[in-house]
């Protein structure tokens, strides 16, 4: 017999090996030599030498097996052939999208794991005269140790515990590790009262549970207004399946939200809470995923990617913030992380919860078409009281243009918004400022001869950043230590003095961010010199929060409940907990309802209400500015007077009407090439390869909605179908052939199912 490896190569097959002397199991790594390089791969199958498309003279052998027992299950590749099937994506690149990356280059994943014990002798004298009386941190670590003999080190790393004095103490021989067969905890117990539930969220919980004590597969949308008390809801469920002795995956929109999360659902429960995301080094990824394999992750809080990882005994799938975009991946195997978890469900068998202020367009049609079920959560937890909601009238010659000395217009604050912030923070609570651009200034241009400066990569303009962190050595020099960035690419270059083509000094920046609302706000509120009481301004953005913590700093210090204003872009929406937040600042709410993308009114309302929702909580009732350049707007009138629900609704009946997702199946093709014709070609011999009489609306070639991106041209394919079925009959076979056209030689090819944006 020989073996079928999965290979991380793009490529739409497996690859036959030989084997010299006992068959490896299916699910078992391999390394095999590959072209003139040696690969870790999977063993997916067995085949029969008769049965293989190698000739037998052709045939490999492999090198040798990595692991004695499989590490992949059933279900591993249950889930794999189905990502690979249903987003057209090599199964071997799906397999190495799946695992972290000490996984795919061969690191021991046994499961007999080190634990660490304090030897019999070492009592308070014998440590105090083997460390160093003033390192604190030693000491204490060392206590922690003593106290939970025979824990294992991800455990001991959770407790605080430093590998750096880990290390030190096997050295000095304080305390001895030995390896042992790794078990489950003990079942989580709950160390903190539950809240009284209202009656609807009573009757969410009363179906969750259902569905918990049957044992069954169902996906739930938790559909409930911003401060309805979903978490509780969610803590509750929770509660049902941590007693059971299972795992709990709570899946997050964004790194930012994690902290939060951990710290509710550790007050809640004694269980071994385990954070996954993006910013993890390699060791502590693995760490993560051996935890969740094993059993000792019983609560995990984590991003899309966490779904793939093998978890021991899962019983319960919380998604919060489903709608959110960062749930789809935009690169290589491009998944929504929210249709993926409902296939996990169906696999395992386990209840999936969507919760969520605003469901997408899609979540609610399924629930029309019976696929989920809908729990409504409509009133705010507590008696707390809904925000109202304010539009301010910021076009020229209106009364709120006039500035507080009367004297000149402020582009971006009115009066009334400026006067609602000052009582706001005289009142000593806190207020929510939103703003959707980062750096200090969106265009920066000559008012001499109208050059601008644009990205030399892409087919964009620079975004002027000020650098808080270095000051200008005299006062006539404010921008030598400014930088213009590309957004898209990352190219920086520091900012001229003079235009570089005709060399006048007048250079004039537009379109504010949030860097010179900071400068705005600073003035007015926070300035010693000018200010009776000034108050502190917290910025929220990628541009402030830096690092493994920055967003817990800024966490902690909002915390405290202090009068402040924090000024932010999206991070601030995405499901963050204020309680002394009372006024939001929404400061420019017209540009998302002009974005060609048909999607963008729902994405800009669901943005809206999100961060209308930081607005008050408790007892605290809330107010929203929505500041705007068209207060006559028909959807923003009718999101802020009757709602998201029937915003969301009346989209829907346009969307049937044109025919356009969720009532009909997208697939964008995408073609990205050094020459704008190279990319423009591939589309189109790819929209000729489609079979004549096929039943698809199709629109190719068009520019991508930036043409130029990093030095490469981007052209797209837009391809609508009726049926599912039909269209992903036609890719399976389809894709495969445009990969392998002429047209396409030399280009990035790329194909994303069910896409969230043009």
């Amino acid at each position: 017999m020989l073996i079928q490896v999965a290979l991380p190569v793009p490529l739409y097959r497996l690859f036959d090996y030989r084997v010299a002397d006992v068959l490896p199991p299916i699910g078992v790594r391999v390394k095999v030599p590959f072209g003139r390089q040696e690969f870790i791969g999977i063993v997916a199958g067995h085949v029969h030498p008769d049965d293989s498309d190698v000739p037998q003279d052709k045939l490999k052998s492999l090198i040798y097996v990595i692991d004695d027992e499989p590490i992949f299950d059933e279900y591993f590749f249950k889930l794999a052939r189905w990502l690979s099937s249903y987003y057209h994506y090599p199964l071997g690149d799906t397999m190495a999208v799946m695992l972290p990356t000490l996984i795919k280059a061969g690191a021991d994943v046994s499961d007999e794991v080190w634990r660490y014990r304090a030897v019999a002798h070492a009592d308070d004298g014998f440590v105090k005269g083997v460390l160093s009386k003033t390192a604190k941190k030693q000491h204490a670590d060392f206590v922690v140790i003593r106290d939970n003999p025979n824990a294992t080190k991800h455990t001991l790393r959770m407790l605080g515990v430093t590998e750096r004095n880990l290390t030190l103490f096997v050295q000095k021989e304080l305390i001895e590790c030995h390896t042992a067969p790794n078990t489950p905890p003990l079942p989580a117990q709950v160390v903190q009262e539950p809240l009284t539930l209202n009656d609807e969220q009573r009757l969410a919980l009363t179906q969750i549970s259902q569905i918990i004590h049957d044992g069954r597969y169902q996906g739930v949308l938790l559909n409930g207004v911003t401060g309805s008390g979903k978490t509780e809801v969610y803590l509750q469920a929770m509660e049902q399946v941590l007693a059971q002795g299972r795992q709990v995956l709570i899946m997050v929109p964004e790194i930012g939200l994690t902290p939060q999360s951990r710290e509710r659902f550790s007050a809640r429960f004694g269980a071994n809470v385990v954070v996954l995301h993006s910013s993890l080094n390699d060791k502590e990824r693995l760490s993560g995923w051996q935890a969740c394999r094993q059993g000792q992750a019983q609560i995990i809080i984590a991003t899309r990617s966490a779904l793939f990882y093998p978890f021991a005994n899962l019983g319960l799938i919380i998604i919060d913030e489903a709608h959110d975009t960062s749930f789809k991946q935009q690169d290589h195997l491009r998944y929504h992380a929210c249709d993926v978890a409902l296939y996990v469900g169906v696999l395992k068998q386990i209840p999936v919860v969507l919760g969520t202020a605003t469901p997408s367009l899609e979540q609610i049609k399924l629930v029309r078409d019976g696929k989920l079920h809908e729990c409504k959560l409509t009133k705010r937890a507590g008696g707390a009281i809904p925000p109202t909601f304010r539009l301010v009238d910021m076009r020229v010659g209106t009364q709120w243009q006039t500035d507080m000395t009367g004297e000149s217009r402020d582009t971006e604050l009115a009066h009334q918004t400026v006067q609602a912030v000052r009582e706001t923070l005289g009142r000593g609570e806190q207020v929510l400022m939103f703003l959707n651009r980062r750096g200090y200034a969106l265009i920066l241009l000559c008012g001499a001869c109208g050059w601008q400066a644009d990205c030399m990569r892409c087919s964009s303009h620079l975004t002027l950043h000020k650098n808080p962190f270095k000051k200008a050595r005299y006062a006539n020099e404010q921008y030598l230590y400014d930088y213009l960035k590309c957004h898209h690419c990352g190219y920086q270059v520091v900012t001229p003095k003079v235009c570089p083509s005709c060399h006048s000094p007048n250079l004039v920046h537009l379109g504010q961010g949030t860097g010179q609302l900071y400068e705005r706000l600073h003035s007015i509120f926070a300035n010693p010199q000018t200010v009776q009481t000034p108050y502190p301004i917290v910025q929220i953005d990628r541009d402030t929060v830096r690092g493994k913590g920055g967003w817990d700093r800024l966490y902690e210090r909002v915390s405290t409940g202090e009068p402040m204003i924090l000024l932010g872009t999206q991070m601030l929406a995405k499901g963050h907990h204020f309680p002394n937040v009372t006024l939001v600042v929404i400061v420019n709410a017209d540009s998302g309802f002009l974005s060609p993308d048909f999607r963008s009114p729902e994405h800009t309302a669901q943005m809206i209400m999100q961060v209308a929702g930081r607005a008050g909580r408790a007892g605290r009732a809330g107010e929203v500015l929505i500041q705007t350049l068209n207060p006559d707007n028909p959807l923003l009138l009718d999101l802020i007077r009757y709602g998201y629900d029937k915003f969301a609704h009346d989209l829907l009946a346009e969307r049937y009407g044109l025919g356009l997702p969720p009532y009909s199946h997208a697939v964008l093709v995408r073609a990205d090439a050094h020459r704008l014709d190279v990319a423009k070609n591939a589309i189109i011999g790819a929209k000729n390869h489609l079979p004549q009489a096929h039943p698809f609306a199709v629109l190719a070639p068009i520019d991508a909605p930036m043409v130029k991106k990093n030095n490469r041209f981007h052209v797209q394919m837009l391809i609508l179908a009726k049926e599912r079925k039909v269209l992903h009959d036609v890719l399976a076979w389809w894709w495969q052939d445009v990969l392998a056209l002429p047209s396409s030689r030399g280009v990035k090819m790329a194909i994303d199912i069910d896409p969230v944006g043009w």
